[in-house]
C-alpha cells in the first residue's frame, strides 16, 4: 500500500475573459498545480494570478506546456521538429519560472499537454529534445506523465536522469492495455467510482479497465481535471477516501 499520494490538477487554462476550469474551487483541494504557459491556453495575467493563488494555498507549481494552438486548445496535431519541441518547452517554462520568481517560488515539474503529450508518446527524436530542455531548465528535474511510464517521453527522461512521476486519472476510464480513454468534452464523473479507483490503486497498484479487468500501473500522483462539471465533489470524495485508508496527501518532494 502507498503511504503518500500527490493530487495534481491542470490550472490557469483561462484566456482573457474566457474562463476554463474551477481553479478557485480546486486549488485548496490539491497538492500540485500544472499551470498553462500561454501556448495552448492562458495569458500573462492569468499565469501570474494562478501562481499567486497557488502560493496562497501552499501548492507546488509545475509547467504545463503545449503546442502553439490557442484556437484548438492545444489538441490539434502539428508537424514540429526537435528544435521546435526544445524551444517550445524552454519558452513556456521560462515564462512560468519568471512568474514563480516574483512570488519566491520554484518550479516543481513539467507535464506536457494535449497533442504535445500525444506526439511525445511515440516520437523518440522529439522526446529526446524535450528531455534535454527539461534537464537544462531545472536543477531537480521532474516529468509528470500518465502511467504506465514506458512511452518515448518518460523513457527519454529516465535515460538522462530526470525523475518521472507516473499519474493515474480517476475521472477517466482505462482501456485494458492501460491507455486512457479521453473525453473531447468533460462528462460528469461518477464520484464513487473515482474514489474506488483511487482506493484500489493505493492498496494494490492496479486500476479497473472498462472491461472489468485490472491493470498494473506505476504512479505517485493522481490527476483530477478541474474543468469537469463536478470536479470539486470528485476531489472531496477522493481526499476523504485517502484519509480513510491512511494514505497521506502531499506533493512529490523535490530533492
Amino acid at each position: 500500500m502507498l503511504e503518500i499520494m500527490d493530487i495534481n490538477c491542470d490550472m490557469g487554462e483561462s484566456f482573457g475573459n474566457w474562463n476554463m476550469g474551477d481553479d478557485v474551487g480546486m486549488m485548496p483541494r490539491i497538492t500540485t498545480a500544472n499551470v498553462a504557459c500561454g501556448f495552448h491556453a492562458s495569458d500573462p495575467v492569468t499565469m501570474v494570478e494562478t501562481v499567486k493563488l497557488a502560493k496562497k494555498h501552499g501548492i507546488a507549481v509545475g509547467a504545463h506546456p503545449g503546442l502553439p494552438d490557442l484556437l484548438g486548445f492545444g489538441r490539434r496535431a502539428m508537424n514540429i521538429t526537435p528544435e521546435d519541441a526544445y524551444a517550445y518547452v524552454v519558452y513556456q517554462v521560462g515564462a512560468l519560472q519568471g512568474a514563480l520568481a516574483t512570488q519566491g517560488m520554484r518550479l516543481h515539474h513539467i507535464k506536457p499537454h494535449g497533442a504535445f503529450y500525444s506526439v511525445l508518446k511515440t516520437n523518440d527524436d522529439l522526446a529526446d529534445a524535450v528531455a534535454e530542455a527539461i534537464k537544462e531548465l531545472s536543477d531537480d528535474p521532474i516529468l509528470y506523465w500518465p502511467a504506465p511510464t514506458t512511452a518515448a517521453m518518460p523513457s527519454a527522461a529516465k535515460k538522462i536522469g530526470i525523475r518521472v512521476v507516473g499519474e493515474i486519472y480517476p475521472d477517466l476510464l482505462y482501456a485494458p492495455d492501460g491507455s486512457l480513454i479521453l473525453q473531447r468534452e468533460k462528462h460528469e464523473t461518477d464520484v464513487k467510482f473515482a474514489a474506488s479507483q483511487v482506493r484500489r490503486y493505493v492498496e494494490s497498484g492496479k486500476v479497473e479497465a472498462n472491461d472489468g479487468s485490472l491493470v498494473d500501473l506505476d504512479a505517485e500522483s493522481l490527476c483530477i481535471h478541474g474543468d469537469g462539471p463536478n470536479s470539486v465533489a470528485v476531489a472531496d470524495e477522493i481526499r476523504e477516501t485517502l484519509k480513510e485508508i491512511g494514505c497521506k496527501i502531499d506533493p512529490v518532494m523535490l530533492n
